[in-house]
């Protein structure tokens, strides 16, 4: 009990940094999560909820609307959206089609993509964070301290990134947010 007390308060300042998102808090619920049915997204330029390849929002938008889902456990939404946005290549945009797998279950898959992150990217901590937890799941515990010190060497000590990532190999699960 008391190494979990101690896990939290190392985390706690952290934890709140979401994926993919430089914000110090989850994504705020919209309408596109409390209103708008399964494979719509809200647009605020028209006020009602539309399919996302029908949205007028920006990639910025659509990438805030895929965090949003995937927070609220919408994976397959989430992954819609990020169809959408306009550079598929884009190492923000890889790092959450692997975080959006990877939780919802298809682990391998998220393991590609944070790869393909990596690989536009290699000094994309978050995607290097998510693909240690990911190894932290499959059981690669030495694979998810290789991504810690590549974390450390590239100037992360301390962030959310190398926080969680040292948490998850130490408590042997993974954060989301």
């Amino acid at each position: 009990m008391r190494s979990l007390v101690v896990i939290l308060a190392l985390i706690a300042p952290v934890t709140a940094i979401a994926a993919g998102s430089s914000s110090a808090t989850p994504p705020k619920s919209t309408k596109t999560t409390t209103v708008c049915q399964t494979g719509l997204i809200f647009d605020e330029k028209v006020r009602k909820c539309v399919a996302p390849k029908e949205s007028s929002l920006s990639d910025d938008g659509l990438y805030q609307a895929a965090r949003e889902l995937a927070y609220a456990g919408r994976y397959d939404d989430a992954l819609t959206v990020l169809a959408e946005m306009s550079d598929q290549s884009e190492s923000r945009v890889l790092t959450y089609y692997g975080f959006t797998h990877r939780k919802a279950g298809r682990v391998e898959q998220g393991m590609t993509y944070y790869q393909a992150a990596l690989t536009a990217d290699p000094n994309n901590l978050l995607a290097r964070s998510y693909m240690g937890q990911g190894m932290v799941m499959q059981g690669d515990i030495d694979g998810a301290r290789g991504q810690l010190r590549e974390i450390r060497a590239r100037g992360g000590r301390e962030t959310w990134s190398e926080v969680s990532l040292r948490t998850a190999i130490q408590s042997g699960q993974g954060f989301s947010y």
